[in-house]
């Protein structure tokens, strides 16, 4: 499918990534990593992406069916998004099932719908991969191409999750709807030893996380960081393990299939950073992490025994020691979780877009993201005043 957007510039539609090279993919989402170096955001790059599709996690019969765009200005490739097809609200992390629930009571049918998103990853970056100075075009062309796209196929809606905040501003001023959310995130001010950061923080919070960090940590086993070619085919048979359990708990089922992980062993071990936890030989928990040029983002965990604290050890402790020892400027921990708060994660702000064809539904809509956004607001506000942070720490901050 082909739509001519004006003389100049054309929106393409592609079914799947083969349609498209490696390399012009990434000349677009990563072109800073030309030179070998990591790519800021390691989701949206060709291989990730293709794990997805590839393994099946993606595509027919899973709720997100690929619908990449490309821009091409003369031939050239200018920018591309990764959109799909939905049919239902499944692994998005922005909730929308309360507007498809007031739709269809209206008589309407919100499904399916288009979203320009990383399937199943509640993680920031640009959804807009246009190549450095052609910001303005390219991203003005993906999103008339989207929008039209939708419109013409009847759709209810299009919804662009987890964009950076200047993407937010600027899908504002060409009409989309913006969206405020929440997650929790670690910073990284300069700290050079774990110790170091604990400095930081006020000295009740202080002890409780070195209390939890000892008796996580005498489980009895170890606990290894690994990356890389440190990363072997036995230690994704125990890791299906873990997540298995916490997807049938989470999701009902899990979202990634097994082969998912064995593309990864072959394409993406160099992106990632697992915590394995092993015991009398046995690995008996484990996190997943995927390494991006200035940030560490959480993805998985699980386990199969439960010892006290060991979910956080795996998760923030050892993701906040990562980033110090590699220069991260932070962490970036996932969706959701409150708990985070007193282990160093403050409330950072999430951005969405969203088009609704039906202008009265979007007028309801605006109504209740205005909302949404006082109301998110103070809740950042006052959760960052009762983080753990010593009072001039938190004044230096903000």
């Amino acid at each position: 499918m082909q739509k001519q957007m004006d003389d100049v510039v054309e929106i393409h539609v592609l079914p799947a990534l083969s349609e498209i090279s490696a390399a012009e993919w990434d000349s677009c989402a990563c072109p800073e990593a030309a030179d070998g170096g990591r790519p800021y955001d390691p989701f949206t790059t060709y291989r990730f992406l293709k794990a997805l599709e590839d393994s099946r996690s993606v595509g027919r019969g899973t709720g997100w069916e690929p619908r990449y765009l490309s821009a091409r200005r003369n031939g050239e490739l200018i920018g591309v998004a990764p959109l799909y097809a939905k049919n239902n609200s499944q692994g998005e992390y922005i909730f929308d099932f309360s507007w498809a629930h007031a739709y269809e009571n209206a008589g309407g049918q919100y499904y399916p719908k288009l979203q320009i998103a990383v399937p199943f990853t509640p993680a920031t970056g640009r959804r807009f991969l246009v190549k450095p100075g052609a910001e303005a075009e390219g991203m003005s062309a993906l999103v008339q191409g989207a929008v039209q796209l939708a419109a013409d196929n009847m759709l209810s809606s299009l919804h662009i999750t987890f964009c950076t905040e200047g993407e937010a501003i600027a899908g504002e001023q060409m009409g989309l709807m913006r969206r405020v959310s929440q997650q929790f995130h670690w910073e990284n001010h300069g700290y050079d030893s774990f110790d170091d950061f604990l400095g930081s923080l006020s000295s009740r919070k202080r002890k409780t996380i070195r209390k939890e960090r000892q008796r996580a940590q005498a489980f009895g086993g170890d606990i290894r960081m690994l990356t890389g070619d440190e990363i072997q085919p036995h230690h994704w048979d125990a890791f299906w393990r873990f997540y298995q359990d916490t997807g049938s708990r989470k999701w009902g089922s899990p979202y990634l299939t097994r082969q998912f992980f064995d593309i990864a062993q072959d394409t993406l071990r160099d992106d990632i950073l697992l915590v394995m936890c092993d015991r009398d030989g046995r690995d008996i928990a484990g996190a997943l992490n995927m390494i991006g040029r200035d940030t560490l983002y959480g993805r998985y965990w699980g386990c199969i025994e439960h010892h006290e604290f060991l979910h956080f050890e795996a998760c923030y402790y050892q993701a906040i020691d990562y980033a110090i020892r590699e220069r991260l400027s932070g962490v970036e921990a996932g969706a959701q979780g409150e708990h985070k708060l007193a282990r160093g994660y403050l409330p950072a702000e999430c951005h969405s877009l969203h088009w609704v064809g039906d202008a009265g539904f979007a007028r309801a809509i605006e109504r209740f993201l205005q909302e949404e956004r006082r109301a998110i607001e103070q809740d950042i506000e006052v959760l960052t005043a009762y983080g753990p942070f010593r009072r001039d720490q938190r004044e230096e901050q903000d």
